[in-house]
């Protein structure tokens, strides 16, 4: 029989969680056996329990953000060593997610994270909120076929575009993404929308101007109109309900694309070429393989420079089982600027 571990299992199409047990998988050509250390947790994770979407088969085990140590290397991989720690993007599969204790990775949305600006003790909570908020953001700003189609930063020496970009809820874990890759990219202002009590946090990762979120689309255009003349080009809405929609919505140009992270509750409009991308993020899909092979290629150096800052977090007790807590303290609004983060590890 091969080794077991503890999971967090949801039994069946929108069950309730409960912690079980699973096989240890082994890494077939292209992957990595990593052991989880951190999990963070993600809004997509209580909706897909909640509402039974992109999972097919039960018992699932879910969660998108690993960071953890190589324990063994597949066939094929010469980037990676056992014992070196790592962040990465998991997937809906179960040898392939978060929530467990041991996980397969795919080694081209694999990259390293021993960046020293961060203790040792806390690198891996630190790496764990990065995977699925920064391709969210990347592929948003820089996919051609879920998002902008922007030339990606890396790409190019980036000068200073004068182009202003929106991001609508710039304290999430994407919009704080999606602000530090627009600031990478040139854009100018970064203008951004916050609760008040997040302000200076939107600031430090790169906004150069906040309104509170609770304004009407109308008076923050009329914010914008003082502090440029351009026209908006791109608007990020990183919490995408159908009131920050519509906010978005009145902020863009004629010609401008609103990049979604849910489905779209606005409408493209006939013949004005107003365009609104739902982006997906998974790495894994064949239409981003590229863009985040590429991405997650210089992950590591971003990191190690302090190029990209990872999310402030918050480590949740009682290993695989404190995720079920977070997940509905996610769900009920009761997280603000911060990522929820698990230690598998300590599960009892």
């Amino acid at each position: 029989m091969s080794p077991q571990q503890k999971a967090l299992l949801l039994p069946k199409k929108q069950g309730n969680f409960e912690i079980g047990s699973r096989s240890i998988p082994s890494p077939g050509a292209g992957a990595l056996l990593v052991k989880i250390h951190s999990a963070a947790l993600n809004p997509v994770d209580y909706k897909i329990k909640d509402l039974g979407f992109f999972v097919t088969d039960y018992p699932a085990v879910l969660g998108s953000d690993i960071a953890g140590i190589v324990e063994e290397v597949g066939e094929g991989v010469d980037n990676f060593r056992k014992g070196d720690r790592i962040l990465a993007h998991g997937k809906f599969s179960n040898d392939f997610a978060a929530f467990q204790q041991y996980t397969l990775t795919d080694a081209r949305f694999t990259a390293k994270a021993s960046y020293e600006k961060i203790p040792s003790s806390e690198s891996f909570d630190s790496a764990a909120t990065v995977p699925l908020g920064l391709d969210t953001a990347l592929v948003g700003l820089h996919g051609n076929h879920f998002g902008a189609g922007l030339t990606p930063p890396w790409t190019k020496s980036v000068g200073e575009s004068k182009k202003p970009i929106v991001v609508i809820g710039g304290s999430s874990s994407v919009g704080l993404y999606a602000i530090q890759l627009a600031r990478l990219s040139g854009f100018y202002p970064i203008i951004t929308t916050a609760s008040p009590s997040n302000e200076e946090l939107v600031r430090k990762y790169g906004a150069t101007h906040f309104f509170d979120r609770n304004l009407s689309g109308k008076e923050v255009k009329a914010a914008i109109s003082k502090i440029t003349d351009s026209a908006i080009g791109i608007v990020y809405d990183a919490i995408s309900l159908p009131e920050t929609q519509s906010v978005a919505w009145e902020l863009l140009a004629n010609d401008g694309t609103l990049v979604l992270t849910l489905p779209a509750s606005v409408k493209e409009d006939e013949g004005k070429g107003r365009k609104v991308i739902s982006t997906f993020a998974g790495p894994h899909d064949p239409q981003n393989e590229e863009l985040c092979s590429s991405s997650w290629a210089v992950v590591e150096k971003w990191l190690s420079e302090g190029t990209i800052q990872p999310n402030k977090y918050e480590v949740l007790p009682n290993g695989l089982e404190g995720i079920i807590g977070g997940l509905e303290r996610m769900k009920l609004g009761q997280v603000s600027g911060t990522k929820l983060v698990a230690h598998p590890q300590e599960t009892q």
